[in-house]
């Protein structure tokens, strides 16, 4: 077995391409396992401890000959985003649910000694608890954080003394990084902050927790190299802030008029909405077992976002389906 070996699914997403260039830095052996929705133009390919595989994670047997030789698993490949209703079923389906276990035991058929799985934290669906912890009742409202819910157990169930798994519940993602998604909450207001001169605020009272992408890739750092009677068959909720969609516009505009002065003053406008997701989490327990705190504020993930645009790296923010994951499957027919 490599020594200090990742062996990542869906590593050429939003997280993922924000977090491969990490562990390289930091001397691991690195193998993404990705379908390729989006490419991989924004991995650091040069890199000789870096291998890509263009690979479907529902074809076990491939994934079981991939995965050999690494120590740890990471899965984080999914058909993600709340709206993954408005695609195929089918394809959320045998992505997301049917091929997890499979999966699961292919990697311990491997020899990977850690299984890291990333649920969501949109598991709770609506509460109004003050405090959300990781044995409150999974109340799913989509089919994407049922299935992720649905899996949870699935892995446990094939853990043993030399096949560890642990699962994070992270909050909605924020923050810039190479493989950009700007179709989740705190990216969308600013994409539009900056780009329209306008956000408009569905709904508005829906509390949702946020993680900056930076936040969220030092917590898997940190379950990777965690001790095992830390982490074995435990879950993590991992958030920071809790704020409410309307609070979050209202920093957003903030920023974003810090950040472009010169450019007219940000209206905000508020419109009914059918999505009812709305729940505060409480991250205590990872911080009591492994010292882990979010450092990142929402305010940071909205500054370089705005440094991004003003940068150039952004481009096309509407019109590019690169930054939209539902748009994206629809127009490339994924199934």
């Amino acid at each position: 077995m490599i020594s200090k070996s990742i062996f990542i699914t869906g590593g050429a997403g939003y997280v993922g391409s924000y977090l491969v260039p990490e562990f390289l830095k930091l001397g691991y052996k690195v193998t993404v396992y990705d379908i390729m929705y989006f490419g991989d133009d924004f991995l650091p390919k040069e890199n000789p401890n870096l291998k890509i595989i263009k690979g479907d994670i529902r074809d076990s047997k491939k994934l079981e000959s991939a995965c050999r030789d690494h120590e740890f698993f990471l899965h984080l490949a999914c058909i993600s985003n709340d709206a993954s209703f408005e695609l195929d079923e089918q394809l959320s389906t045998s992505i997301n649910l049917d091929a997890f276990e499979p999966m699961v035991i292919a990697a311990k058929k491997s020899s990977i000694k850690r299984f890291i799985y990333a649920s969501t934290s949109s598991v709770y669906g609506v509460s109004d608890k003050k405090d959300v912890k990781e044995d409150h009742p999974l109340v799913p409202l989509t089919l994407y954080n049922k299935y992720k819910g649905l899996c949870e157990p699935l892995l446990f169930k094939h853990t043993d003394k030399n096949f560890e798994g642990v699962i994070f519940r992270p909050a909605t993602v924020c923050g810039y990084a190479p493989k950009l998604r700007l179709d989740l909450s705190v990216n969308i207001l600013t994409n539009h902050a900056v780009c329209n001169k306008k956000i408009m605020v569905f709904g508005g009272d829906q509390l949702r927790p946020n993680l900056h992408v930076k936040d969220y890739c030092d917590a898997v750092k940190l379950l990777i190299t965690a001790p095992t009677n830390k982490i074995k068959n435990e879950i993590f909720n991992v958030g920071y802030q809790n704020m409410s969609i309307s609070e979050i516009a209202i920093l957003v505009k903030k920023v974003v008029e810090e950040t472009f002065p010169d450019n007219k003053k940000i209206e905000i406008e508020k419109t009914k909405s059918n999505d009812n997701r709305s729940y505060h989490i409480n991250s205590d327990k990872i911080f009591n077992r492994l010292g882990f705190k979010a450092k990142r504020n929402i305010e940071e993930a909205v500054r370089d976002l705005c440094i991004s645009f003003k940068q150039g790296l952004i481009k096309e923010s509407f019109e590019n389906d690169f930054y939209y994951n539902v748009r994206r499957l629809k127009n490339i027919k994924a199934k």
